[in-house]
C-alpha cells in the first residue's frame, strides 16, 4: 500500500487552485477534503450581481463583473487535459469560463469531496499535523480536524487594496473599489475617474467610457499603446488629492468628478493562518516559499495560485501537479537550508534589478523557465513553451496595439513551440 493513502489532505477553496489540486489528489488515490465557504465552485470566476455580503453574512469574495471576458486566449486558460469547448470564442466570457469550471468539477466527480458552506477559522501547526478549525456558515456548527498536509488555494483577488489619497473624506461623489463594480449602467452621463491600469482598470475604463460623458483614467503605466480611445476618454497621471467636487492630479491639473473607481488590485489575505504556520504575510507577498509553492518553514503546507504576470490558470495547474507529486512521494525536497538559499537569491536578484519585494511572485519573462524547473524537480509533465510565447505575444504586441480589438483573434497551437494567430469568425457581440 502506498504510504500516501494514509495521508489526509485539506484543500482550502474550490476555485481554480482548489479544484485543480482536488483533481490530482483524487487521481492519486490520496484522501482529501475541500473546504469551501460558499455553496458554489468557481471562486472569483463566479458572477454575483450583489456587492458587500452574501445571504449568509459573509463578505462576497468574487470580483467578477458582468461583461468580463478573459484577458488571455483559450490555449493559456485550459486546465491540463481538459479542453475548453471548441465553440467558445477565443477569449470567453467570465460566465462561460465559470461553466467550464463547473463542467470540470462534474467530469472529475469532485463535488462529493467538497464541504460547501464551511468557512476555515484557523489552521495551526501541531507536532506532526495541521489542526484545521472550520464552521458551517449557516448553522454555526464548529468542526476541528487534523491533516498531514494543507493546500491553500484561496487565491488573492478578494480583499481590495485601497490607496490612501488625501482629502478622500471631503469628496462628495461616490467611491468604490473595482471589487464592487458589476455593470456600467450607474455611470451613464456622469464624469467618472478610474484609478489603475491593470487588466480590470483597462477593462472597466473602456466599459464606462461607452456610457459616461467623460472618463478620466489615472495611472502611471509606461506601456505604449496605439488604442484609438474616444475623445472623452482622457489619460491622466496619479491623483494628488481629492477636493469636494473633484480631484487634483500630480501635474497640478484639476478635474470635476462625480464618481471614482479604484482599480488598484488586491491584498494577499490569509486570516486563518496563525504564527505557527511559519509564514510572513504582507499585502503583496507570502514568504518564504520554495518554487512559489512550498512553505519552507513547514513544507507540508503548500500554497497554490500566488504567481502573477503569467498564464495564471496554466501556472496553477502545474503547481497543483507539483504539490500532489510531492505529497505522493514522487520526489524529495532539498534541505531547508538549500530551499532558503534559493529563495534569498531570488529576493536579492530583485533588489539588484531595482525591483520591490512586491514582485516576488512575478514570473514575467521567466515563466517558461519556471515550468521547466517544476518538471525537472518533480517529474510532472512539462508545460509546452508555446503557452508562455502566446502570453508574451498577447501582452507585448496584441494588447498595446488595440485594447478594443485584441480579443477578436484566435490563437492556434501548431506544436509545443509554435502558434499561429488569425482573426476569429465567432466574435462576441
Amino acid at each position: 500500500m502506498n504510504k500516501t493513502q494514509n495521508y489526509r489532505v485539506c484543500v482550502i477553496g474550490a476555485g481554480v487552485a482548489g479544484l485543480s489540486s482536488a483533481r490530482y489528489l483524487k487521481q492519486e488515490g490520496i484522501s482529501f477534503t475541500v473546504l469551501e465557504c460558499t455553496q458554489y465552485v468557481g471562486g472569483t470566476w463566479r458572477y454575483d450581481p450583489r456587492v458587500g455580503y452574501d445571504e449568509n453574512g459573509l463578505l462576497l469574495h468574487t470580483s467578477m463583473y458582468k461583461h468580463l471576458r478573459t484577458n488571455l486566449p483559450k490555449p493559456t486558460m485550459e486546465l491540463n487535459g481538459f479542453r475548453l469547448p471548441k465553440d467558445l470564442p477565443s477569449y470567453p466570457s467570465g460566465e462561460l469560463y465559470c461553466d467550464y469550471l463547473n463542467s470540470f468539477t462534474k467530469y472529475f466527480d469532485l463535488e462529493k469531496h467538497i464541504r460547501f458552506l464551511h468557512q476555515v477559522v484557523s489552521i495551526t501547526r501541531l507536532e506532526n499535523t495541521w489542526n484545521v478549525k472550520h464552521k458551517h456558515v449557516v448553522t454555526g456548527e464548529e468542526f476541528e480536524e487534523d491533516y498531514e498536509y494543507v493546500i491553500v488555494g484561496t487565491g488573492h483577488h478578494s480583499k481590495p487594496h485601497r490607496p490612501v489619497i488625501p482629502g478622500e473624506d471631503l469628496f462628495e461623489g461616490t467611491i468604490i473599489h473595482s471589487h464592487d463594480y458589476r455593470v456600467p449602467d450607474p455611470y451613464a452621463k456622469r464624469r467618472v475617474l478610474t484609478i489603475g491600469a491593470g487588466p480590470s482598470g483597462k477593462d472597466i475604463s473602456l466599459f464606462i467610457a461607452e456610457v459616461a460623458i467623460r472618463l478620466l483614467h489615472s495611472h502611471h503605466s509606461q506601456s505604449p499603446t496605439s488604442t484609438p480611445f474616444p475623445d472623452h476618454y482622457v489619460n491622466k497621471p496619479d491623483v494628488k488629492e481629492f477636493r469636494k467636487n473633484g480631484v487634483v492630479f500630480v501635474d497640478g491639473s484639476f478635474e470635476e468628478v462625480d464618481d471614482v473607481i479604484y482599480c488598484t488590485g488586491y491584498d494577499f489575505n490569509y486570516p486563518f493562518l496563525d504564527g505557527s504556520c511559519g509564514l510572513a504575510i504582507s499585502t503583496d507577498s507570502v514568504t518564504p516559499l520554495y518554487k512559489h509553492v512550498v512553505n519552507i518553514n513547514e513544507p507540508t503546507m503548500l500554497i497554490v495560485g500566488l504567481v502573477v504576470k503569467a498564464c495564471v490558470v496554466t501556472a496553477i495547474d502545474a503547481q497543483a501537479r507539483y504539490a500532489v507529486a510531492l505529497i505522493k512521494g514522487a520526489f524529495t525536497l532539498p534541505s531547508k537550508e538549500v530551499m532558503m538559499a534559493e529563495w534569498r537569491a531570488h529576493a536579492e536578484s530583485l533588489r539588484e534589478e531595482g525591483r520591490p519585494l512586491s514582485h516576488l511572485h512575478h514570473l514575467g519573462d521567466k515563466e517558461d523557465e519556471y515550468y521547466a524547473e517544476l518538471t525537472k524537480e518533480s517529474g510532472i509533465s512539462r508545460v509546452p513553451p508555446v503557452v508562455s510565447k502566446i502570453r508574451n505575444y498577447d501582452d507585448i504586441r496584441a494588447k498595446p496595439h488595440n485594447l478594443y480589438t485584441y480579443r477578436n483573434y484566435e490563437y492556434i497551437v501548431v506544436d509545443d513551440n509554435k502558434f499561429t494567430r488569425r482573426l476569429e469568425d465567432k466574435i462576441l457581440a
